[in-house]
């Protein structure tokens, strides 16, 4: 991990395309500005982790869903 120091109205930028701007500290809290693509996705860790999970869960097969993709198939085969 690399790890930075900046103060508000301070600069990092990734690659060529997105910029972060530190807008304020308060106590434990950072304010981000976050220059990105628009067609670029920004999730909170929260959100993206649930979102992969999502996405793992829609991608596992189930044999069922398989067996019964093969009768449609075969019924089809058939007409």
């Amino acid at each position: 991990m690399l790890i930075l120091s900046r103060r508000p109205g301070e600069s990092v930028h990734v690659g060529d395309d997105i910029k972060i701007t530190i807008l304020s500290i308060k106590g434990q809290q950072i304010k981000l500005g976050l220059d990105v693509p628009e067609h670029m996705p920004v999730y909170r860790e929260e959100i993206y982790l649930k979102v992969q999970t999502q996405n793992a869960s829609a991608l596992e097969l189930d044999n069922n869903d398989l067996m019964m993709a093969a009768a449609l198939w075969t019924s089809k085969d058939k007409q």
